[in-house]
């Protein structure tokens, strides 16, 4: 339904005790998120890195560990006006913070015209320890910002977490258990939140440190709504057994091990989500991290991209994950950036099967520019709500047409 807003204008110079004007009252038409049109049936979510900070956000006035590792210094700015990162790529609109509204709303309507449905957020707990506080605000944050786009999410729970701070198993299961406690209550019962069979849907980068089917089953059996629970691909053995049966199923992530090999799995699992990836090309060792954790493997200008989005539809998997979104310092991002641009949506977009082009993503990157050119500036940024509402209604003509007006 249009929802008719009023907003009141008031003229330059008029005096504090003159009447209201309603001259220049402007309409605001509000409108709820369409899906876009998939020809392909596929469902399709993208990992989503929640980490970064920046000076503003970090709490201490420093850019995050994830734009500066040990050795790197965004304050640092070069002839071109790149500041320096702990990547080999650069972000299309520069580092940013995961909390940041503007950056939210960016990713996230990319990702609605590139026809992904959803996002999986690398979770760390609810901890106060590192820097786990801070991704699970971030989290919040992002749940918020992409329900105003349409898109679904789950979380991905990395247990590593469990390692640091604990002196017993027994002390690591509680910890867990209160995770699971806060999804369960916060999340799982989120409209968006992403159900198969009626389940919320639950991964684990792992399992790495709860790592017996009867510990699982203590952390997962207490809870009123099983998840369905998925690990990573030939790890279900760490949650399942003939005693207890945790895991739904598996999921494919990057490394060395043929693909064909992965997807081979699927006649041992209930369950397979498949997955794709342009590339990878970490910055450990230059930022000063340690060892790359895996050999390069060439992005190919998006032809790897693509031939792993066919493979997952010869194999007929009913989902898909993309690796990732944003993780910049292993260089699997999807996000637009300096050096490949659009290329990796665009090859989504082909795959989807979504009727928008590049287009309509650099209209989104034109949208986010003059959110911050215009970010004091009250009425423009009014007009540029309208268009936030034209482009989540997937009136993309009228959201073009506004934008380049603003833009000139």
């Amino acid at each position: 339904m249009v929802i008719w807003l009023l907003w009141a204008v008031v003229l330059a110079g008029c005096k504090k005790d003159t009447p209201d004007s309603k001259e220049n009252e402007t309409k605001l038409e509000v409108f709820d998120p369409a899906a876009p049109g998939k020809s392909n049936p596929m469902e399709v979510w993208v990992h989503y890195m929640p980490w970064f900070e920046d000076k503003t956000t970090s709490g201490n006035g420093q850019w995050g560990q994830h734009w500066t590792m040990a050795n790197k210094n965004p304050d640092i700015v070069d002839a071109n006006g790149k500041r320096q990162i702990a990547s080999h790529y650069y972000p299309l609109i520069g580092p940013y913070a995961s909390s940041d509204t503007d950056v939210l709303e960016y990713h996230f309507l990319l990702m609605k015209y590139a026809g992904i449905d959803g996002i999986l957020i690398d979770w760390y707990g609810t901890r106060n320890l590192y820097d786990y506080a801070p991704i699970k605000r971030n989290t919040e944050a992002i749940v918020e910002g992409l329900k105003k786009v349409g898109l679904k999410y789950a979380i991905v729970y990395e247990d590593q977490t469990l390692r640091d701070g604990f002196e017993s198993d027994a002390q690591r299961i509680s910890q867990a258990k209160t995770d699971m406690k806060y999804l369960e209550s916060n999340l799982f019962s989120d409209e968006h939140y992403i159900q198969l069979d009626g389940s919320p849907l639950l991964l684990t980068f792992g399992p790495q440190v709860i790592n017996s089917p009867a510990n699982w089953s203590t952390v997962l059996g207490g809870m009123a709504s099983k998840p369905a629970f998925f690990t990573l691909y030939n790890h279900s053995h760490l949650a399942n057994n003939t005693t207890y049966h945790n895991a739904s199923g598996e999921y494919i992530w990057v490394d060395a091990t043929p693909m064909e090999t992965k997807y081979a799995r699927k006649a041992d699992v209930d369950r397979l989500i498949g997955g794709a990836y342009p590339g990878f090309n970490d910055y450990y060792k230059e930022g000063g991290w340690g060892n790359p954790v895996l050999a390069d493997i060439d992005h190919e200008n998006g032809a790897l991209l693509d031939r792993l989005l066919q493979l997952a539809n010869e194999e007929g998997v009913p989902y898909l994950q993309l690796i990732t979104w944003n993780d910049f310092g292993e260089g699997t991002m999807i996000e637009p950036t300096v050096e490949f641009q659009y290329t990796f949506l665009e090859r989504i977009q082909g795959f989807t099967g979504v009727t928008y082009r590049k287009s309509a993503l650099e209209n989104i990157y034109t949208y986010y520019g003059l959110k911050k050119q215009f970010a004091k500036d009250p009425d423009k940024q009014k007009q540029l709500l309208q268009a936030f509402y034209y482009l989540i209604s997937l009136q993309q003509d009228k959201a073009a047409a506004l934008i380049n007006e603003l833009a000139n």
